[in-house]
């Protein structure tokens, strides 16, 4: 978690949606500054709105996409894979020496619960290709279902898989993990988030089979 020494300012892109709202609320109320990034800049101020209402305080801004990005030290982008080269590509300036945490999951719709490789290889390393070396990318929250973030105080029984290429950055994301109510596990090199891509259409499938609700990982052993 955050020491509080620095306030460090984390925008969410896609934090209007409900994966990046729930992982907004909760570092809001564990000592970050957290900016809501959206397409449209007025629809994530009305979204910090209600979210700070839900809240009971002033504790999340909303602010368009490439201002959200610029004022932050961290970016999260949580948004379809549909619209994911074109948020990056928007914002790539302002990413340019920061971390940027990739939420994305290749899913290619209607067939969500199959596998499915992007030509990159992982959605994460697609952001890296498109960033380019000024960024350091780190890969993480994948296998958390939206379902049971929703509830800024509620019990997440999952863990939390980080995977990228620079250490210090998956330190700092880790910590986030924390902030959020989970166990960070760092799972190597940012090439290994084609492990957590790829589980969670399987989640999605145990959901549906079995009639869960959010189902998710547990690393045992450590």
């Amino acid at each position: 978690m955050n020491d509080g020494s620095t306030l460090i300012t984390v925008a969410v892109l896609g934090g209007t949606g409900k994966e990046g709202s729930g992982l907004a609320m909760r570092w809001a109320l564990n000592g970050y500054r957290v900016i809501i990034g959206s397409r449209d800049a007025e629809r994530a101020a009305e979204k910090a709105k209600e979210f700070n209402n839900t809240l009971g305080g002033d504790y999340l801004i909303g602010k368009g996409n490439p201002d959200a990005a610029a004022e932050a030290q961290i970016v999260v982008l949580s948004v379809p894979y549909s619209a994911h080269k074109d948020t990056l590509e928007s914002v790539k300036v302002q990413c340019e020496g920061k971390i940027v945490v990739d939420v994305t999951v290749p899913l290619q719709p209607p067939k969500v619960r199959t596998v499915h490789i992007p030509a990159g290889k992982t959605a994460a390393q697609e952001t890296a290709a498109i960033l380019g070396d000024g960024v350091r990318v780190v890969s993480a929250f994948q296998n958390v279902s939206a379902e049971k973030m929703g509830t800024p105080d509620s019990v997440v029984d999952c863990d939390v898989l980080v995977t990228g290429d620079d250490a210090d950055a998956k330190t700092e994301v880790i910590k986030l993990v924390e902030a959020a109510g989970m166990r960070g596990v760092d799972a190597g090199p940012l090439a290994n988030a084609a492990a957590a891509e790829s589980l969670t259409p399987v989640l999605l499938w145990i959901n549906k089979k079995y009639g869960a609700h959010g189902a998710g990982i547990r690393i045992t052993g450590i």
